[in-house]
């Protein structure tokens, strides 16, 4: 049984104040104290962990000024702020002790678009793939592209002035700002564009906090340009924050604020509009996926590549492309990259094919022709889809590091170093030595024709000798890459790295940019610590010894770390934050809008209820004498609101619809349904089970019985009174009905273990045993006789085996010891015919994909249960069988999640099926449908499962009821949601092809 926990700090008292007195202004955003909100802004996409007091979320401009407008008052102004847009930042850019602003939640619209000027107005939550989802039916976007794009916010990018792949045509996000709305922590509010020399001295004569800005900046870039242009690199990765050497352009007839705000990572204002250039989506795109034997060679030739002037270079190595493998973006890329041990991807952009073929054609030849040492081929598309998915590997490069094997994982804290591009592969030899000399592996990427560089050396964050490693390695980079002229954040600012400032911008420099945050913020209100502090403060910089995330993962006990490993396997790369709502993680973050119901964050409340419980000594509340037993008395407990940490973790883990995205698209595997049954398990050690779980956990069993007398059992069930204490008893929406005839009813079940022993080679080929799963043979009996007859159309033998319970509610409720007994009890009942070389083959994916997940995960059979197939994996290969059909209209297919996540070949199998036979079938793109399994029965996730299903399978399904029957849908929940809430019943897709081979057999063709 495991103890109570209680959070071990509090909000400050100071803060307290503020926020209540907040409550009482016309403030209309969310005010968030609570533990759970503040763990989950406590870390980023970097290796520190610090612990807000409060995190904040504005709805409008308006209420961000009302924040400083309290916090100015005398009582307050200790009271400190820190930004935060998508969390995507490598150096804790966003973290803070104090008090978070997030606008990502509520101010994240498009405000004006003008397409004839090709400029938009946004709010700075808005996400960059976002903005240009909806750009593109005009024919334009925002240029910067960012690895993070699906999540990374418009003002995080201001904030870091991001740049990301093609920034050697296309800059940084600054080159595209063309006016910015601020508000000063004074609570002014200000705004800021490109001006004239005549608007300029106009500005600086302005009484109030915006005069006195220009003046001072106006100064330091004049009086010291000669010093600003000797100091700054002449890189088009360039020192971001407070961009001296950009606010005049190069006639000087212009001054940009705005290069000033660009990059200072919130510490001069807060950014609550933008206005931005906009760009033609380019006419014409090719990309070359060049291979090489390492990546030394890929980087040597990344200096010829430049000559063919190509948009932008990338380059992955060995260790992503390793790690890859095990990722589901490797069966979409692994024909694109051979056998490389090193890639260069080539992209050129022109107004025409024609264009880039006369550009590309002299390399081609070079590559085809007159190979170079290092390079053992190449692959050339000029397919929109192709160049997508080559781009998603290198999207998901860093991330993927973090399912390296073992303790020590690639982390960022060198990793966005950047020098000339002529001098990279010296610079990189030089780095690889440093490294080298620590024993240490490391994986490099990054933006090769630009000269920067994603370094990850992979430590061990809970090993003290391997965090002493951070300040070492830090040190001697500076050194190296001062060396080469370059830079130690090329990209992804400064953060907890600011101490270096001084290195980079010279003495006298660093003291102006001191200036700078002064006239802005002078009582360092804003992010302080981060890039400079005021000029007059006593304030401190940051360090690069900040709490890291590894001081609290060290106090989680060994065996719990071990038990929940894959929970402290996330690095914070939000790629869970994903916006889109038809790719299939997060559902639950993605409707509520809250990241406690993402992967990260429960993984990361987890990882907080594991270190507290390994610091907890249990105290028994209750004596042995009480007459009832202690569970119950705790769980009278929990309805009285007694406080315990276990309780936040439980309605973090509740959100969770177990549909398994997090599987396949964190790049880390981070199995957040897996782990919520393990957190169930052990939290039902102390609190009671509702009857609700009883109930759903053991629904195969029930509906097994109920399957004897359907017509009976379903007049009982959906009665008044029976749907009075579903509804309010078991807090169910509904229940479905029983199908009636069963399976018994029309199929013989034809299994006789002798029988099958005794067949030949020949008639064994020809054999199929198909799995029953409670959900298709009691809810969707038809779905089952369809299937045995389209087998047996085929020219299948079809042995029914008879139903036994597959055990996967009990694991989604976290009743694990009943699961693992379910567990040998079906190995004794399926090993008899594992080994009969015969196809086993199950309809529903959830059920027979448990097969292959959580019975490999708790047996060692595993290679046994990969024997149990789907529909289609099986059909794919039996081509020869298959007849061909003369059908003209297409069909369209919506697969299931787990399908996607666990079966990554699942859909374009089916495809492949249906084309083989002469069918068109077009795979459609939607996220979660809404129901997984039992979320969308549950009451209390009911309008959240309507708000999934309407933002992506609504939007993708016919209204006409002529176009229902050729949409078709592979999971028993998503055709029950499409049925709940759009009316009609989708078909599966074996059921299309059945009535396809019945339809052609009768008319002889």
């Amino acid at each position: 049984m495991i103890p109570r926990v209680l959070p071990e700090t509090t909000i400050n008292q100071t803060i307290a104040d503020f926020l209540a007195c907040l409550k009482e202004t016309t403030f209309s955003g969310d005010i968030k104290g609570d533990i759970a909100n503040r763990l989950i802004a406590s870390t980023d996409n970097s290796i520190y962990q610090i612990l807000p007091q409060a995190v904040i979320f504005p709805r409008t401009a308006e209420d961000i000024r009302k924040i400083f407008k309290l916090a100015n008052k005398t009582e307050f102004e200790t009271v400190t702020f820190s930004p935060r847009g998508g969390g995507t930042g490598t150096n804790g850019q966003s973290l803070s002790p104090s008090i978070i602003i997030d606008c990502s939640k509520y101010m994240n619209q498009v405000l004006e678009l003008n397409v004839q000027e090709q400029w938009v107005k946004v709010q700075p939550g808005i996400i960059l793939d976002q903005l240009n989802y909806i750009l593109a039916e005009h024919n334009l976007f925002f240029a910067p592209s960012l690895a993070p794009s699906n999540r990374a916010t418009i003002g995080g990018m201001i904030n870091t002035d991001a740049a990301g792949k093609g920034s050697r045509i296309y800059g940084k996000t600054s080159d595209h700002i063309l006016e910015l709305s601020w508000v000063l922590s004074d609570s002014t509010l200000s705004s800021s564009s490109q001006v004239s020399r005549d608007d300029l001295d106009s500005l600086k004569q302005q009484n109030g906090k915006l005069g006195e800005i220009y003046k001072l900046i106006d100064i330091i870039v004049s009086e010291k340009a000669e010093l600003i242009d000797n100091i700054f690199p002449k890189l088009t990765r360039f020192m971001t924050g407070y961009n001296l050497a950009k606010v005049y352009d190069e006639t000087k007839n212009y001054f940009d604020l705005n290069r000033i705000l660009a990059g200072s990572e919130g510490t001069l204002g807060i950014i609550t509009e933008a206005k931005l250039n906009l760009t033609k989506i380019p006419k014409a795109t090719q990309l070359l996926a060049i291979h090489y034997h390492n990546f030394d060679a890929a980087l040597k030739d990344a200096a010829n590549l430049l000559n063919y002037n190509p948009a932008a270079i990338e380059t992955i190595d060995e260790t992503i492309l390793g790690l890859a493998k095990n990722d589901s973006i490797y069966q979409e890329v692994k024909n694109f990259i051979g056998d490389a041990q090193a890639i260069n991807l080539v992209e050129f952009i022109e107004e025409s094919d024609q264009e880039i073929e006369k550009q590309l054609r002299p390399l081609i030849n070079q590559l085809e022709n007159y190979k170079k040492p290092g390079i053992i081929g190449f692959y050339y598309t000029k397919k929109p889809e192709e160049i997508k998915q080559l781009w998603s590997l290198r999207k998901k490069g860093a991330a993927l590091l973090g399912s390296m094997p073992g303790n020590r994982k690639p982390i960022a804290f060198i990793e966005d170093t950047a020098v000339s591009p002529k001098n990279l592969a010296s610079y990189t030899r030089e780095f690889q030595a440093l490294l080298n000399s620590y024993n240490l592996n490391y994986a490099m990427f990054g933006h090769v024709d630009v000269g920067c560089l994603h370094v990850r050396p992979a430590l061990d964050m809970k090993m003290p000798e391997d965090e002493k490693l951070i300040r070492e390695i830090s040190d001697q980079v500076v050194n190296l890459v001062r060396k080469y002229g370059g830079v130690i954040w090329g990209e992804h600012g400064k953060g907890f790295r600011s101490e270096y400032t001084p290195l980079f911008f010279g003495e006298e420099l660093y003291q102006d940019l001191r200036k700078i945050k002064e006239v802005f913020d002078p009582d360092n209100k804003l992010n302080p610590g981060k890039i400079v502090i005021p000029y007059h403060s006593s304030d401190e910089i940051v360090k690069l010894e900040s709490t890291l995330r590894g001081h609290f993962d060290r106090q989680v006990s060994q065996q719990f770390r071990k038990d929940y490993e894959a929970a402290f396997n996330c690095n914070g790369n939000g790629a869970c934050f994903n916006f889109n709502p038809d790719e299939i993680i997060c559902p639950s973050a993605k409707q509520t809008s809250d990241r406690i119901h993402s992967p990260k964050g429960r993984a990361m409340l987890l990882r907080e209820w594991l270190r507290l419980l390994s610091k907890s000594k249990f105290q028994d509340s209750f004596d042995d004498s009480l007459p009832l037993p202690k569970k119950v008395w705790y769980t009278l407990e929990k309805w009285q609101g007694k406080e315990d940490f276990s309780h936040n973790v439980y309605e973090a883990m509740q959100g969770c619809l177990g549909c398994k995205g997090c599987v396949s698209q964190c790049p880390i595997h981070v199995d957040i349904p897996d782990l919520k049954s393990q957190f169930l398990e052990r939290y039902h050690s102390r609190y009671l089970h509702s009857l609700r779980d009883y109930f759903m956990a053991n629904i195969e069993q029930v509906v097994h019985y109920q399957s004897f007398a359907p017509n009976l059992c379903n007049s009982i069930v959906h009665n008044p009174l029976s749907k009075l204490f579903i509804s309010k008893i078991l807090n169910l929406v509904d229940i479905p009905l029983i199908s009636s005839p069963t399976v018994r009813d029309k199929l013989p079940i034809k299994f006789n273990l002798e029988t099958l022993e005794n067949l030949s080679v020949e008639e064994r080929k020809n054999s199929i045993i198909l799995l029953q799963d409670a959900f298709t043979s009691f809810y969707e009996s038809q779905l089952v006789i369809d299937t045995y007859n389209c087998l047996e159309n085929l020219g299948y033998t079809v042995y029914i085996f008879p139903f036994f319970i597959n055990g996967k509610t009990l694991h989604l409720k976290g009743f694990i010891d009943q699961f693992k007994i379910v567990i040998d009890q079906n190995i004794k009942k399926l090993k008899t015919v594992l080994d009969l070389d015969i196809p086993i083959i199950g309809i529903e994916p959830s059920i027979t994909l448990t097969y292959r997940d959580e019975y490999s995960k708790m047996t060692n059979h595993q290679n046994s249960f990969n024997k149990v197939q789907l529909i289609q994996e099986f059909l794919v290969t039996q081509e020869n069988k298959l007849p061909k059909i003369k059908s003209t209209h297409p069909y369209y297919l919506l697969g299931h999640c787990h399908e996607k996540s666990l079966a990554f070949n699942s859909e374009k199998q089916w495809q492949t099926v249906f084309n083989n036979m002469g069918i068109s079938l077009n795979i459609v793109s939607v996220g979660c449908c809404g129901m997984a399994g039992m979320y969308g029965h549950e009451k209390e996730h009911y309008e959240n499962s309507k708000g999934i299903y309407h933002s992506s399978w609504q939007q993708h399904l016919p209204e006409k009821m002529d176009d229902q029957s050729y949409y078709l849908v592979t999971g028993y929940s998503c055709r029950y949601q499409v049925k709940r809430l759009s009316g009609w019943k989708p078909q599966h897709p074996i059921q299309a092809l059945k009535h396809l081979i019945s339809f052609s057999k009768n008319n002889g063709s």
